[in-house]
Formats: structure tokens, C-alpha cells, sequence
């Protein structure tokens, strides 16, 4: 990677979104790059529409605003493509990744004749056979790595893992389901 690679991220408050792009931004500073993982809030509330925001680069980033024409865009919840332009600013050569269940030909009329990468993942069916809930945010965060190749699947893993084993030091059953749901992730999107 030798450009600045820039990530938009729309959920709702509770799905992990924030998280993700943060999460994003530490595994990936951990593998030697430079970064940016922020949130834009409106009425923090649960289920309100939220976004994020990653840059990710091999040079130090000058620019600190939001982003306003991202290579990929991550839809955690689809239900957003009927109120939210989310294709907006996305640049034709990228790709948007949608958490549905629905095949992506019944999403694309929602995408406003963007033209790029459609990636269609199931993060809800992904997540509750790997941690028996619904938490879209690491099937989703897998995808996004996979197909934006800002690091190798590997090192994402290695990385992924040190930051559960950290996190959830007293309760490894939730280690090894978040990692189910990322190896999980990266095989349904298939890149």
C-alpha cells in the first residue's frame, strides 16, 4: 500500500461501528502504519445513524478532517441505504461492503448507480454462529481489511488476537468467537 487508504463507516449507536474503525486504526498502527480511526457524532443515542472514519497510510497523515470522497465504504446496517446516501464521495474505484442478508442484485437499486465493489456480507448470521449474538462489528471489521488489503489476512489475525487476549483476558470463549467470526468473515467475502 503506498497511498493513503480512507474508510467510511455508517451504523447505528450499539453496533459497534465506533469500535470497529478504532479497533482498525490500533491493529493497524501495531503492524507499522500510520493512522486515523475517529467518530462523527450526531444525538448519541442507541440506533441513531453514527459514522466513523479511518485513514491509513505507509506516510505520516497530514490531513485531519473527516473524509469526504473514501475508498471503501462499511454499511453495518443495511436498513441506513434507504436513508442515508452512502455511496456519496465513494471513489468508482473502491468498493462499499453491506452487512444483509439479501443478495447484493436486491441491494444495488440502493446505491444510487454506484458503479464500483459491492460486497455483500452476513456479519448477523456470522456472529451469532460464532458468539451466539448479534455483534456485526468484527465479521464486518474482517471484511473490510479483506477487501481493502490495508494489511495481510495474517498479520490482521495476529494482531486481532494480542488485542481480545487483552481485552477479554477473563473470558476466553469470547476470544476464540471473535476470531471465529473474523476467519469466518474473510472466507465469505472471499478475497
Amino acid at each position: 500500500m503506498s497511498k493513503t487508504v480512507e474508510i467510511r463507516w455508517h451504523g447505528r449507536g450499539g453496533q459497534g461501528a465506533k469500535t470497529a474503525a478504532l479497533l482498525l486504526a490500533d491493529v493497524a498502527f501495531k503492524t507499522g502504519k500510520y493512522v486515523q480511526g475517529f467518530p462523527e457524532y450526531g444525538p448519541e443515542r442507541m440506533g441513531a445513524p453514527i459514522t466513523a472514519y479511518n485513514r491509513i497510510s505507509d506516510q505520516p497523515l497530514t490531513v485531519h478532517s473527516n473524509i469526504y470522497e473514501p475508498d471503501y465504504v462499511v454499511v453495518v446496517d443495511e436498513t441506513l441505504l434507504e436513508s442515508i446516501d452512502v455511496t456519496n464521495g465513494l471513489k468508482a474505484d473502491g468498493a462499499i461492503i453491506i452487512n444483509s442478508q439479501r443478495p447484493k442484485e436486491e441491494l444495488l437499486p440502493l446505491l444510487n448507480g454506484y458503479q464500483g465493489g459491492v460486497y455483500v456480507l452476513d456479519a448477523r448470521e456470522i456472529s451469532i454462529r460464532a458468539l451466539g449474538k448479534n455483534f456485526p462489528n468484527s465479521p464486518m471489521l474482517a471484511a473490510t481489511v479483506a477487501v481493502s488489503g490495508v494489511m495481510g489476512r495474517e498479520d490482521f489475525l495476529g494482531e486481532m488476537r494480542q488485542s481480545f487476549q487483552h481485552k477479554f483476558a477473563k473470558k476466553p470463549e469470547v476470544i476464540d468467537g471473535n476470531m471465529m467470526a473474523l476467519e469466518l468473515a474473510f472466507n465469505q467475502v472471499g478475497c
